[in-house]
């Protein structure tokens, strides 16, 4: 019987494979589910934080069939760094009224924690009905504010990722799947500019 052969990597910059696209589009099908069983055939209003959680909630909007209207916040938590950069900052904040409104605020990864709280506050001011909190990664191992989402993907280790929306100094949010990114490539002066 012939070996098998080993799938290609998702990126040589990579270390290894965390998710593969397969496994992410099954645990997308899972949550749409989940948040289905919550929701039931009302209406509710989306925020993605962006740009990371733009796959995320595109492919999740797909599994879902509720109707949904869909707003989007830009927040800078990580610049050109791996890790958190302290305070994050809102460059650009919501455009649709959620005022008695069910909101499901969607992010990439719950991380340190401040981002998703800095936002849900910023909602909640906005006097939502109800607002609940989806993540694609958890990586409780980095926490520093108490927070935790309504529904998770998956929980990730320690270990800085990229893929599927997630970036490394804007490079690298196509890939399909998600990976660690090597250490080598973990400095924004490890590409030539040009």
């Amino acid at each position: 019987m012939p070996a098998k052969k080993k799938p290609a990597p998702l990126h040589p910059d990579l270390s290894e494979v965390l998710l593969t696209e397969a496994q992410i589009m099954r645990r997308v099908k899972s949550i749409a589910g989940e948040i289905k069983a919550v929701y039931g055939d009302g209406e509710f209003t989306i925020i993605a934080l962006i740009n990371g959680a733009v796959m995320f909630t595109a492919d999740l909007m797909r599994e879902i069939d509720n109707p949904v209207r869909l707003d989007c916040i830009r927040v800078s938590s990580y610049g050109t760094k791996t890790k958190s950069i302290g305070t994050p900052q809102i460059i650009h904040s919501l455009t649709l009224d959620i005022a008695k409104r069910h909101v499901l605020l969607i992010d990439d990864i719950l991380d340190t924690g401040k981002t998703l709280k800095l936002v849900c506050d910023l909602v909640r001011e906005l006097k939502p009905a109800s607002l609940r909190t989806c993540v694609l990664l958890d990586k409780k191992a980095r926490r520093e504010v108490a927070m935790e989402a309504d529904f998770v993907g998956f929980d990730i280790p320690n270990k800085f990722v990229v893929g599927y929306g997630l970036d490394f100094a804007e490079r690298y949010r196509n890939l399909r799947g998600i990976g660690v990114l090597r250490p080598d490539r973990q400095n924004a002066g490890a590409w030539a500019t040009g």
